[in-house]
């Protein structure tokens, strides 16, 4: 293949992934890095340099749509923001030294996990209907429209529990390129008790600063190709604008089938690679 058909499958597998991440809150890069290393054979770490690059496009993209329509938690995502930069920092810095092949299989065993937590589903406890002081101090209790011009109220749990892993969501960002959507999610889904359509917003809100932070120590190391970047980034801007409109009216629990869907198949996929050599 040529240069321009290579750009044009690139953009085209791109798009698909931004569709996906605008959905799922992932980000795209847990389909943007598979695709560039398995499909395309290009080094993990360029591959990784081009989905930070690709995850600010989708932050832009999904991220603005979702504050106009009333989903995202600003408060919400600017509290653990602070979390997901520090740890975004100090990841990037441990994923420049190590290899690729180490890199490829934490991948893999973090969508796996991953998978297998949003599979789950979240069950009602006790402790739903007791208020959450941290959360009511802060004020990030809110609200987001729902069907009919009405609006559908939540309370925040686990604060402290959520926090502490938005550092472990920044460190897995800055080390595998990811944006760490999916354990953003799953921290807001799961330990912060937070409806679905507004984890999955808030992250796409978050993800964007936690790629910037980490992206400037690719740029640094020389792992940012502008080429290679700039095919991927247009591609899941195009496919973020297309999902955020979907995610408006989906079906929280056709989403949730997806996003375990898919990031389980593609760790399975990358953390064999990686076991094998293959990358």
């Amino acid at each position: 293949m040529n240069v321009m058909e290579t750009s044009t499958l690139i953009f085209a597998g791109s798009l698909v992934a931004g569709f996906l991440g605008a959905l799922t809150g992932l980000g795209g890069g847990v389909v943007i890095i598979p695709l560039l290393t398995l499909g395309f054979g290009v080094d993990i770490r360029y591959a990784i340099g081009a989905s930070l690059v690709s995850v600010i496009a989708t932050s832009s993209g999904a991220a603005a749509a979702y504050v106009k329509e009333g989903f995202t938690s600003n408060r919400i995502g600017m509290f653990l923001q602070v979390a997901t930069t520090l740890g975004a920092l100090a990841g990037a810095a441990i994923a420049t030294t190590v290899s690729t092949r180490f890199i490829a299989i934490i991948f893999g065993l973090v969508l796996i996990y991953s998978a297998f937590l949003s599979s789950r589903g979240k069950k009602p406890t006790a402790e739903d209907d007791k208020p959450d002081r941290l959360a009511r101090y802060l004020k990030l209790n809110g609200a987001y429209p729902d069907s009919g011009g009405s609006f559908v109220y939540y309370r925040v749990r686990g604060v402290p529990a959520g926090f502490s892993l938005m550092a472990v969501a920044g460190a897995l960002s800055g080390l595998l390129g990811i944006g760490s959507g999916a354990v953003k999610v799953l921290a807001m889904d799961k330990a912060m008790r937070l409806p679905f359509k507004v984890s999955t917003t808030t992250s796409n809100l978050m993800i964007g600063v936690t790629a910037a932070a980490s992206a400037g120590v690719y740029l640094s190391r020389g792992y940012i190709d502008p080429a290679l970047s700039m095919s991927v980034m247009l591609g899941v801007l195009t496919g973020s604008l297309l999902g955020a409109r979907v995610l408006v009216n989906a079906n929280v629990g056709v989403l949730r089938y997806v996003f375990a869907t898919v990031i389980l198949a593609l760790g399975l996929e990358m953390l064999y690679n990686g076991m094998v050599g293959g990358i």
